[in-house]
């Protein structure tokens, strides 16, 4: 019984530092690629295809880092289009409220 407690709490950590690493390098990426694209109008920012550069490298940064920090070992298909679908949506979002507001770098 206590074992099983155990188990189900570090899941659930797992679980939560998966999410909160993928929200955090979403956020991170959509700053990023507001810098990418410099000072140019939100229109053009949004139509410009080097924003995703930073988006591709929060991801590819994601899975050595899981499993150096040993959270995930093994990751299934099922695991990288979870982390891939987090960060592009936080991703998204900022992206999204920093072109709006006319943020710039």
């Amino acid at each position: 019984m206590a074992t099983d407690t155990t188990d189900a709490h570090s899941d659930y950590l797992r679980g939560v530092t998966v999410t909160a690493l993928a929200a955090v390098l979403g956020i991170i990426s959509a700053y990023g690629s507001l810098v990418v694209v410099g000072d140019v109008a939100p229109a053009e920012a949004a139509t410009s295809s080097t924003v995703v550069y930073a988006l591709a490298a929060a991801i590819a940064v994601q899975f050595p880092l899981l499993k150096l920090s040993g959270l995930k070992d093994d990751l299934s298909g099922k695991d990288i289009l979870y982390v891939a679908f987090m960060t592009f949506s936080f991703w998204f979002v900022s992206l999204t409220i920093l072109l709006t507001t006319g943020v710039s770098v």
